[in-house]
C-alpha cells in the first residue's frame, strides 16, 4: 500500500483540513509522505483513520517532519505505567488536571519555549463517552480577511507568551515555577502576525499563552487579543471539531492554526498519544534565556502574575475559562 496514490479528502465546508485515506503510516513510501507534506501545508492539519500506531511508529511518523520536541507522550487524564498500562482517572484538584483544563482555551503549540513547534500529532487510544474532541481554526483565512487597516495596525506588534501567564487567566492556577517545566518563569516575545517559513503566507500568531504588547497599555492589549481571536472563531468555515474515534491521528501545522481540547466527563478516560515536532530555529526562535532580551519578558510576566492575583483576590476578574473550573 505504500506505493499507491494518496487519497486527500478535504473536509467538506470548511476552509481547510483533510482526510487522508488509503494509507499506513507505519509503512510510508517517500513518494507517499511528499504527497503527505504537500497536503499539510497547504490544508493545515490532516486526518489519518485507522492508523493504530505504536509508540514507536507515532515517533517514526513525527521525525518525518524534523526534530521532536517529545515522541509519544499520553496527553492524558491517567499516567502511563507502562505499554498499554494506565493508571487510575487522576483527581480534578491534581496539577496534571489543571493543566489539562487550560488547553481547553485556544493555543498554538510550545510558544512559551525559546524554540515554538513546527507541529503536532495526536492518536486517539482511550476516549470518554461521547465527548473529548479536538477542535481547530485557521488563523490564515483569518488574517487574510481583516480589513487593511488592522492588517495594517498589527503587522509589527508583538506579544509576551507564557503558559503561567495562560494557566493564572484561564483558570485562576498560579503553579511555582521551576526549572525544566513549562512553568519556568520566562516569557518569550512573538509577532503577532506569522509568515509560514515554508509557503511564505500570514497567519494570526495569538492564543492563550499571548499577553502584554509592548507599546499598548494592559487593556488595549487584551481587549486587540481578544478581539482578534473573536474574529478568528467568528466564520466557522475556519473553525473544525474533530471527534475522535479510537486508532485515528492527526497533525496540524503550529506555524498556521489554533487548536483547543473540548469538556469532557472529567471522570471518564481520555488517552492521546502526543508527539510534538521542534520548529527550525531560524524561523520558530524568540531568543533563549541568557540573552539580554530574555529579561524584559520575565519581567512583564512577573509584574502579570501580580496583578493577576491582586484581581482575583479583590474578586474583580474572574478565570477566562469560567467559575466550573475552581468548583470541580
Amino acid at each position: 500500500m505504500g506505493d499507491m496514490p494518496v487519497e486527500i479528502q478535504p473536509i467538506e465546508g470548511k476552509v481547510f483540513g483533510a482526510r487522508v485515506l488509503d494509507v499506513e503510516l507505519a509503512t510510508l513510501s517517500d513518494t507517499a509522505f511528499e504527497a503527505i507534506h504537500t497536503a499539510f501545508l497547504e490544508h493545515g492539519f490532516l486526518v489519518f483513520p485507522d492508523q493504530f500506531l505504536t509508540d514507536a511508529q507515532n515517533i517514526a511518523f513525527g521525525e518525518r517532519f524534523g526534530e521532536l520536541e517529545f515522541g509519544a507522550l499520553p496527553l492524558a487524564n491517567r499516567k502511563k505505567l507502562g505499554p498499554d498500562s494506565y493508571g487510575d482517572v487522576v483527581r480534578f484538584d491534581s496539577q496534571l488536571m489543571r493543566t489539562n483544563l487550560g488547553n481547553e482555551a485556544w493555543h498554538t503549540d510550545s510558544t512559551y519555549w525559546p524554540v515554538s513547534s513546527k507541529c503536532a500529532m495526536l492518536s486517539a487510544v482511550y476516549l470518554p463517552n461521547g465527548d473529548g474532541a479536538t477542535e481547530l481554526a485557521d488563523t490564515r483565512h483569518a488574517y487574510e480577511s481583516l480589513d487593511p487597516a488592522m492588517r495594517a495596525r498589527i503587522d509589527t506588534l508583538s506579544a509576551y507568551h507564557s503558559t503561567q501567564f495562560s494557566q493564572a487567566a484561564d483558570v485562576a492556577n498560579f503553579p511555582e515555577p521551576r526549572e525544566g517545566t513549562i512553568y519556568h518563569g520566562e516569557a518569550y516575545l512573538r509577532p503577532l502576525v506569522k509568515v509560514h517559513p515554508e509557503t511564505g503566507g500570514r497567519s494570526l500568531f495569538i492564543g492563550r499563552h499571548a499577553f502584554a504588547i509592548p507599546g499598548l497599555t494592559r487593556e488595549e492589549s487584551e481587549a486587540l487579543l481578544s478581539e482578534l481571536l473573536a474574529f478568528v472563531l467568528s466564520d466557522e468555515t475556519r473553525v473544525y471539531r474533530h471527534e475522535w474515534s479510537v486508532g485515528e491521528t492527526m497533525i496540524w501545522d503550529n506555524r498556521a492554526l489554533l487548536h483547543r481540547a473540548c469538556p469532557y466527563d472529567y471522570s471518564q478516560p481520555r488517552v492521546l498519544t502526543g508527539t510534538r515536532i521542534r520548529g527550525d530555529v531560524p524561523s520558530e526562535l524568540a531568543y533563549y534565556p541568557q540573552d539580554p532580551a530574555a529579561e524584559a519578558g520575565r519581567q512583564a510576566l512577573a509584574r502579570e502574575l501580580e496583578l493577576l492575583r491582586a484581581e482575583y483576590a479583590a474578586g474583580t476578574r474572574a478565570p477566562r475559562l469560567g467559575e466550573r473550573v475552581l468548583a470541580g
